[in-house]
């Protein structure tokens, strides 16, 4: 199955999707607020593979085939699918995670029947909440010190806060 858009095709991952993921899941200024650190090309073949076999990455390409970024969408308990992107920092600013994620917001509420979506982020991921905003979720709490990716060099926690925003399928149908 493939979501197309104006200027969007968005389709499952393929392992050879590898060169385009490479590109920007080794910038470091991409994976900045990831639980990741700037994958090698080796991680990122493993990568590409994993991904192509996962139904919840889906890769946003431009009509031309170019990979940009990815939606990451996958269902939790009951009827809430979780929402996430990253996207290649030269497609930045371009409205590119906007168009692919309410094409995919809204194929899930229209057609899957998806009752509610949520979304993390860092807080001081300003684009990030922006976004979310923009698609009409509702900032649901500032979840204090609930998570960590990384250690210090003692091997202590290094505490990051969350954002959580949520959107109903009846929010999104009143658009």
């Amino acid at each position: 199955m493939q979501i197309e858009t104006e200027r969007l095709i968005i389709r499952p991952f393929r392992a050879e999707d590898e060169p385009a993921l490479y590109e920007y899941l080794s910038d470091a200024e991409v994976v900045r607020y990831e639980p990741y650190h700037p994958m090698s090309m080796e991680e990122v073949r493993a990568e590409a593979v994993r991904r192509a076999e996962d139904k919840s990455f889906w890769a946003v390409c431009k009509k031309n085939g170019t990979l940009i970024g990815n939606l990451y969408f996958d269902k939790g308990d009951l009827n809430t699918w979780e929402l996430g992107y990253v996207f290649n920092r030269r497609y930045w600013k371009q409205g590119y995670a906007y168009e692919s994620a309410w094409a995919l917001l809204d194929l899930a509420f229209r057609e899957w029947d998806v009752r509610r979506v949520t979304a993390m982020c860092d807080p001081e991921n300003t684009a990030s909440w922006r976004l979310m905003e923009r698609l009409g979720m509702r900032r649901e709490g500032e979840l204090k010190q609930n998570v960590y990716f990384f250690c210090d060099e003692e091997g202590n926690p290094i505490w990051k806060d969350t954002y959580e925003y949520g959107l109903l399928r009846e929010e999104w149908k009143q658009r």
